[in-house]
């Protein structure tokens, strides 16, 4: 039986893009985003789920199920804006991001 060998090239590309990346997630910035981050995610798949009771796609197929998850996402956006209004916050934009311990 012959002898295969595999030879492994990794980019040099990716490495200088990797090396940026990680840069810029160790920041302070980075870290305030990634902090942030699950805090606003997870309150908009909360409501979602629980307040608007979407649990599972009624259709099949990729066309079908993007334009279901743009409906949510439409009356999603629309709630928010309604509540907003009843409460006067219209003027309002993000919340400030929490401030780490770094600086």
């Amino acid at each position: 039986m012959e002898e295969r060998y595999k030879v492994l090239y990794v980019s040099k590309i990716k490495e200088e893009k990797r090396k940026e990346d990680l840069e810029r997630i160790l920041s302070d910035r980075g870290i305030q985003f990634r902090m942030n981050r699950s805090i606003q995610v997870e309150g908009s798949f909360a409501t979602v789920k629980e307040d608007m009771n979407f649990r599972q796609y009624l259709y099949r197929g990729n066309t079908n199920v993007l334009a279901q998850s743009i409906l949510v996402a439409i009356a999603h956006n629309i709630n928010k804006l309604h509540h907003k209004i009843q409460s006067g916050r219209t003027g309002t934009h993000l919340f400030p991001l929490k401030k780490t311990g770094l600086f």
